[in-house]
């Protein structure tokens, strides 16, 4: 039974320690958005009330836990659970006992958020949700420091990668002619949903440069992918590629943990002997467990360190993942692509990808406030500030990923859309009342927690201030009035 000893990837530990700790502190950061923010926009009293959603749905098919009961204690515990969980494998104390205690804590990471993520409505209703739930089941798998990382699921992680990659390749490629002709980087950077400190020096380089960006970009995620699954270092190399071109992302926007997820999922393809050839420091030979010494327990084979038992929990896992990858895969490959999407309702082994087309003019939703009686041009009205939603057109928009400002990405939405959501009302009714949990998802509340008599919304066009104009006004932003996309609204009188 020597050929067992093929599932065993020794020279994969460093891969091992990256994907699992990594993947761990981003559900840590996962947990803590939901502490800090869904009560405010999910809760008994938010904008869009879980109770009310679940009465709704009797009969919700996606599992949770809320579904026999919500409180917002109970919203919190589990918070608080999943972020103890977490905390622990970025420390790395369940990977020093047998595979099955790394294995059932990913576990329950995976069901706790799985729980929040499937009541969370459209305040969760991005790719990344999906992304973090599939990467946390399969690196459930990848066992402990006394077996060797098994090759079967760290094949499937490159296979994640593959698809995160490729599925937003061929989105692009198959949307808006500007990816085509190559000007999509000449929007993108100042139009994405949330940008970041450095996204107007991107936008205002030159547009030669954007046009390589974006060459850069295809060829990272449609060529570059496909070599996840070659020798080393070749595998290597590409992973290293995704890194690279991820960290640009990271650099130049705000997109929560989905770049950090997808750097983290491309040291899947990164060998011990390739880490320590471009960090000297990374052991070459870095698993615990030395050559011909089995882990506790019956081993495989006479050529494997891994016990028969944690063997069959692998390969019932990786069947698994391997049959639902029949949906996904054709879908790459499909006409009509779907992007982000969940093909089973424990959203394993999904569908991803952005960005089809982009946004060629930045139209921003303002909300105002104002104290006096009369809502008409004479009243002094005063705007409300998001934490990382541009607005203040002397602000530098600030670094926020991998953490994730729900109501500020919905923000961006509402313009491509329609302003007359549901939640945006809620929203609207919150800040008439000045109710606390909302006016503590925004950064600056103009009445310190006074009660306006009016409130509104109104569009404005943004972009980015040219050099010559940030240098005449210290204004980083212009923006121009388009119209007002909400009248002013106050509360009915009391009785």
């Amino acid at each position: 039974m020597e050929w067992t000893a093929w599932f065993d990837a020794p020279e994969y530990e460093f891969a091992r320690q990256v994907l699992q700790r990594g993947v761990a502190v981003l559900y840590l950061v996962a947990f803590l958005s939901s502490l800090n923010q869904f009560p405010a926009l999910l809760g008994e009293r938010g904008l869009l009330p879980v109770p009310q959603f679940l009465a709704r749905s009797s009969r919700l098919r996606r599992p949770t836990l809320f579904s026999w009961r919500y409180s917002d204690r109970l919203l919190r515990t589990v918070c608080w659970g999943g972020m103890l969980l977490a905390g622990a494998l970025v420390l790395g104390l369940p990977q020093l006992g047998p595979p099955w205690v790394p294995l059932l804590v990913f576990l329950a990471l995976w069901l706790l958020y799985m729980s929040i993520v499937n009541v969370g409505q459209t305040f969760y209703g991005f790719g990344w949700e999906m992304l973090l739930l599939e990467a946390g089941f399969t690196v459930a798998f990848l066992g402990s420091e006394q077996t060797p990382p098994p090759r079967t699921i760290l094949i499937l992680l490159a296979w994640l990668v593959f698809r995160l990659e490729f599925g937003a390749g061929m989105i692009k490629i198959r949307g808006g002619r500007e990816w085509r002709d190559l000007t999509a980087l000449y929007y993108h950077h100042e139009t994405q949903p949330m940008p970041g400190p450095l996204s107007r020096q991107a936008h205002l380089l030159p547009k030669a440069w954007h046009r390589l960006e974006v060459l850069g970009n295809h060829f990272a995620q449609l060529v570059v992918p496909f070599f996840l699954f070659a020798p080393q270092p070749l595998a290597g190399a590409a992973a290293g590629i995704i890194i690279f071109t991820q960290l640009w992302l990271v650099a130049s926007g705000n997109f929560a943990w989905l770049n950090w997820m997808a750097i983290l999922l491309a040291f899947a393809a990164v060998s011990d002997p390739v880490a320590h050839a471009v960090f000297p420091a990374i052991p070459p030979d870095w698993h615990p467990v030395s050559a011909g010494t089995a882990a506790a327990g019956s081993p495989a084979g006479a050529g494997s360190q891994t016990p028969v038992a944690w063997l069959v929990v692998v390969f019932l896992a990786t069947v698994l993942l391997l049959v639902l990858s029949y949906r996904p895969a054709a879908n790459l490959f499909s006409q009509y692509q779907l992007m982000n999407a969940a093909f089973n309702r424990w959203q394993l082994v999904n569908a991803y990808g952005a960005f089809g087309t982009v946004t060629k003019q930045r139209v921003e939703i303002v909300v105002e406030g104002t104290l006096d009686a009369e809502p008409d041009d004479a009243a002094d009205w005063q705007e409300y500030g998001f934490r990382g939603k541009p607005g203040d057109v002397h602000r530098i928009p600030r670094q926020w990923a991998p953490y994730h400002l729900r109501l500020d990405w919905l923000m961006w939405f509402l313009p491509l859309r329609t302003v007359h959501e549901l939640w945006f009302y809620a929203f609207l009714e919150k800040l008439l009342v000045a109710d606390r949990p909302t006016l503590r998802l925004l950064r600056h509340d103009p009445f310190d927690g006074a009660r306006p008599r009016w409130v509104r919304a109104r569009s404005y066009l943004y972009r980015f201030a040219t050099r010559a104009e940030f240098r005449a006004t210290g204004q980083r932003w212009i923006r121009m009035l388009l119209h007002d996309s909400i009248p002013p609204l106050s509360l009915p009188p009391e009785d």
